[in-house]
């Protein structure tokens, strides 16, 4: 799609007008430091603002220093972030913070390919740390932006691509002001939301998400809770939970470097 300076001009005006007029206070915008963006946007992954303003600044109370985050126990972690859901964020941003440590000296890489090479961190994150952190020109799609774009420019069309939509956050970008646009289109995607509905079954990487009560998560999170509190023996966690999937659950978070098993006893990873 082709959009004309004219067509452009007057998208970005309407986003801005909405944006001085109803802009959000959030604490990683007060505090661009690059490692409250990290955390905040490995918390904002599938999970909404309400839910993560107190628990971001409980965390960030509790580690609030990249250093401070490596240097901490899993398990302090995890308790930290209890209630998120999702726990394999936890363990990301904790091996994260690790690396950025071991790697480049305690600090944020400002380049979006390295970025991408830490736990947790994929090519939209990357770019929204790049953008809100550095204040950095880079294009990237992320739930809010695709609603504004999907609601602006396909109007009427379905299974609208990902390439479709990152063309035009490419035209669009205001690249003298990235962080604030991107802010700017976080707030009014939310409007847009309230006002028309949400839009995201027009995009053709949606997925409908399964209900979390009786799902796989919620036996993780058992799980996870459980270890958090204490060590487990197979048979404690059996006892205190009956779901048969439990041995698949052990195993995939086995896997997932969560959580380390010796003999009968089962513990939280470090």
């Amino acid at each position: 799609m082709n959009l004309s300076s004219v067509a452009i001009a007057a998208f970005r005006q309407e986003v801005w007008e909405y944006f001085e007029a109803n802009r959000r206070a959030m604490p990683w915008r007060e505090h661009t430091d690059s490692y409250w963006i990290m955390v905040s946007e490995i918390m904002l992954q599938q999970t909404q603002v309400d839910r993560v303003r107190p628990k971001f600044e409980a965390f960030i109370q509790a580690f609030p220093t990249l250093a401070a985050l490596a240097a901490a126990p899993l398990a302090s972690v995890l308790t930290q972030w209890s209630g998120l859901g999702y726990n394999r964020r936890a363990k990301f941003l904790h091996a994260a913070a690790k690396e950025v440590g071991e790697r480049y000296n305690g600090k944020l890489p400002q380049d979006l390919k390295e970025l991408t090479t830490l736990p947790g961190i994929g090519p939209n994150t990357a770019g929204a740390i790049m953008a809100y952190a550095f204040n950095a020109p880079v294009v990237f799609v992320e739930t809010n932006v695709r609603t504004v774009l999907i609601h602006h420019f396909f109007e009427g069309h379905a299974k609208v691509t990902e390439k479709e939509i990152t063309e035009i956050a490419a035209a669009v970008l205001d690249t003298a002001h990235p962080r604030e646009w991107y802010w700017a289109l976080m707030d009014y995607g939310t409007y847009i939301k309230k006002q028309h509905g949400n839009n995201v079954a027009r995009a053709a990487i949606y997925r409908k998400q399964s209900a979390f009560k009786g799902s796989l998560r919620q036996v993780r999170g058992r799980v996870i809770a459980l270890l958090v509190a204490a060590p487990r023996t197979i048979e404690e966690l059996s006892g205190e939970i009956t779901d048969p999937r439990l041995p698949q659950v052990i195993a995939h978070l086995r896997m997932e470097k969560l959580i380390i098993t010796s003999a009968n006893r089962v513990q939280l990873a470090e």
